[in-house]
């Protein structure tokens, strides 16, 4: 028999234990054992939970028990959970998080950690939500040289920017709905912001790339720039703006990483990503352009991807599950300083200055837009040659254009 800890009964762990029960018969022919939750670790009760008995408050009775194989780490942030998860795997445990924040920290250490214990440390739900991501890039695509990790890694913000292409909602009104609906949280800066975003951008690149790549490594810049002016530029010359999550591996074998709004042209299968879906492509030097796309966040869909991981490291419970990358460090993560691309640009000022700056730019149409107000679309450029190009002009918005 396999015994499962879960540690936070939120809206991810209750959902692990869900999926656990509901499905437990299925499960158990998949790892050929049984597979049974032991504990529920939480700082409080929950009397009218299926799962009341199983619920504990003190860590170290999961932790000194050994009859616990695997535990479920869902209780997000980087402090107690680090604890939990170094104790854990200390004790000779193998964990499974859905923490994006802890694996963008600290997966390096984690992992170390896990491979000297002669267990599993597993993160598939950390990136995507119920998207399967994290396994095939260690295996599937293990064969390939990554040139490219480009995408839709955050559902709340894809949803703000859909209501305000769709619907014509302002970024605020937009916001507002995502808050009502459950798609945003009261507090929204980790998503609106970019943080999360980066977050997964910085594990995706570790895994694929070999070396910890840190979010402090990673410029972010959110969508709470993005006006519903730049929408309609943006539709006005056949594009959609997406906040994007990037990681180039470079010829000097540095990653270029950073999260940061493009506008995408519509042709492209990102510019149809809606909605909280997330999208995730992968460029491989012998498989080409892959992509991944599915619901990023939600209860049920982060549990699949979480008792995935609980089925594999039960098959590896006596051979670990293989999956490691090297220390970071200065020289490994590059900010996008030397990367040209096209720019979406919106200015306020003369025309006879626009033109005098970018003297072949074709202006976008907007209905009601102020006489003063210009957009368009550059050549290719570094942002420092944009920026010189734009003194004595007010920029509004600058938006790379995906290439």
């Amino acid at each position: 028999m396999v015994n499962v800890a879960i540690l936070g009964f939120g809206v991810v762990g209750s959902g692990v234990a869900e999926v656990l029960a509901t499905n437990g018969s299925h499960i158990d022919k998949k790892v050929d054992d049984l597979i049974r939750l032991k504990y529920i670790l939480d700082v409080r009760d929950f009397p009218d939970s299926p799962f009341a008995d199983k619920v504990i408050h003190d860590f170290s009775i999961i932790e000194n028990d050994p009859e616990v194989n695997i535990v479920v780490e869902t209780i997000g942030g980087a402090k107690v959970a680090l604890d939990f998860t170094r104790r854990a795997l200390a004790a000779g445990k193998s964990v499974v998080t859905s923490n994006k924040e802890l694996v963008a920290e600290h997966g390096c250490e984690l992992l170390k950690l896990a491979q000297e214990k002669g267990v599993s440390y597993l993160f598939e739900a950390s990136v995507g939500g119920g998207i399967p991501i994290i396994r095939p890039l260690n295996q599937c695509l293990a064969a390939n040289e990554i040139e490219e990790i480009c995408g839709i890694l955050n559902g709340t913000t894809n949803y703000i920017l859909t209501r305000m292409i769709r619907a014509g909602l302002s970024f605020e009104a937009a916001l507002k709905e995502a808050q009502q609906n459950g798609y945003a949280e009261q507090d929204p800066t980790a998503d609106i912001e970019g943080h999360d975003a980066c977050r997964k951008i910085c594990i995706l690149s570790s895994l694929a790339f070999g070396r910890h790549v840190y979010p402090s490594q990673v410029p972010t810049e959110g969508i709470t720039g993005v006006s519903l002016a730049d929408v309609a530029y943006a539709d006005a010359c056949g594009k959609k703006i997406k906040l994007l999550g990037r990681a180039i591996h470079q010829d000097d074998g540095k990653v270029c990483a950073y999260v940061a709004p493009h506008l995408v042209d519509v042709e492209d299968p990102l510019a149809g990503v809606e909605d909280v879906f997330n999208a995730i492509a992968v460029k491989g030097n012998a498989i080409g352009d892959v992509m991944f796309y599915g619901r990023g966040a939600g209860k049920l869909p982060t549990a699949s991807a979480v008792v995935a991981d609980v089925i594999d490291a039960a098959r590896h419970k006596d051979a670990k599950k293989r999956m490691f990358w090297s220390e970071g460090g200065d020289d490994v993560a590059v900010p996008p300083t030397a990367l040209e691309s096209a720019w979406y640009v919106r200015v306020e000022g003369k025309l006879e200055d626009v033109k005098a700056a970018f003297p072949d730019c074709a202006l976008l149409p907007r209905a009601g837009a102020p006489e003063n107000e210009f957009a368009f679309l550059t050549a290719p450029m570094t942002r420092s040659a944009l920026e010189g190009k734009l003194a004595g002009l007010k920029a509004c918005s600058l938006f790379r254009v995906l290439d």
